[in-house]
């Protein structure tokens, strides 16, 4: 008796440990469907009980609707972006016609009114063009040694009318950087930066130099409203545009996201340094592990 009691309490405990072993290896898939991976499902051992059976198969149902759900939402956003993407290059036509137009006008104050109300559309159709580009996968960098000046001067001269009619001074030091870079993102991103020191710098002065002491380094300073300390930490994130931004109803949360997210695509960083009412100081550090030159 001692000896069958034996062998059944080691069967028994074999069947345990199979048993376990079989539960745990089910618990395990299921656990890790909390990552979203529903092919682990194929994984499951046979299921020889009629719940659990009935369990999978439901759980196969909701993997193919999810595959569903997943490829409508794919296409319907390829549809929206194909839809904003052609209306915004059709927009443009009656944006340059509107400037034509007012070119031909005479001299005024409403003239110069409206030239600066063209440009900022101009910039925000621009901008959501970028933004629809930023989020394509397939855009792909044309990088090459570009000089920083010539870029720069070709940024400053698009403003040069906000510069004028605003009162605002430039005090621009030529920086000698040649950078390697994808030059039309780096022109957007540094009309971004100088949108903003326009917007918030009303008859000041806007400073651009390069840092002597950090390489392939440029600073766009100046000295208009500034930005709250408790705003810094947030404002590359979309759609945020800080206590400023909402006085002054000129913010629209997207540009420096867009900023942000240029300097991703290209390898470079951004940090911005403020205080308010003094000073809004953007250093854009361009160096690319060794691949920078100077003259």
């Amino acid at each position: 008796m001692l000896y069958s009691s034996i062998l059944l309490t080691a069967g028994f405990l074999v069947y345990l440990l199979w048993q376990w072993t079989k539960y745990l290896k089910r618990y395990q898939v299921l656990q890790s469907l909390q990552s979203f991976d529903i092919d682990v499902l194929k994984e499951i051992p046979f299921i020889q009980d009629p719940a659990e059976l009935l369990y999978h198969e439901k759980l196969h149902s909701l993997r193919e609707n999810i595959h569903f759900k997943t490829q409508e939402n794919l296409n319907n956003k390829r549809e929206q972006m194909d839809y904003f993407t052609l209306w915004l290059h059709q927009i443009k036509t009656p944006i340059a016609a509107m400037s034509l137009l007012n070119q031909q006008l005479p001299s005024s104050k409403e003239k110069r009114q409206m030239e600066q109300e063209l440009l900022r559309i101009e910039d925000y159709t621009h901008m959501a063009l970028n933004y629809l580009k930023l989020e394509g996968t397939n855009q792909e960098l044309d990088l090459s040694e570009v000089e920083l000046d010539g870029i720069i001067r070709k940024v400053i001269k698009k403003y040069a009318i906000l510069f004028i009619y605003n009162g605002i001074k430039l005090d621009y030091e030529a920086t000698n950087i040649k950078v390697i870079t994808d030059g039309q993102w780096l022109e957007i991103l540094l009309e971004q930066i100088l949108s903003n020191a326009l917007k918030y710098a009303p008859k000041g002065r806007i400073c651009i130099y390069a840092d002597v002491s950090k390489e392939a380094t440029l600073i766009i300073e100046d000295n208009g409203v500034g930005i709250r300390a408790e705003d810094l930490p947030k404002i590359f994130e979309k759609g945020y545009s800080g206590l400023n931004g909402r006085l002054h109803e000129k913010s629209t949360g997207l540009g420096l996201f867009l900023t942000k997210k240029i300097c991703q695509r290209l390898g470079h960083t951004i940090e911005i340094d403020s205080k308010v009412n003094e000073y809004t100081k953007v250093a854009l550090h361009m160096e690319r592990e060794d691949i920078f030159l100077y003259d």
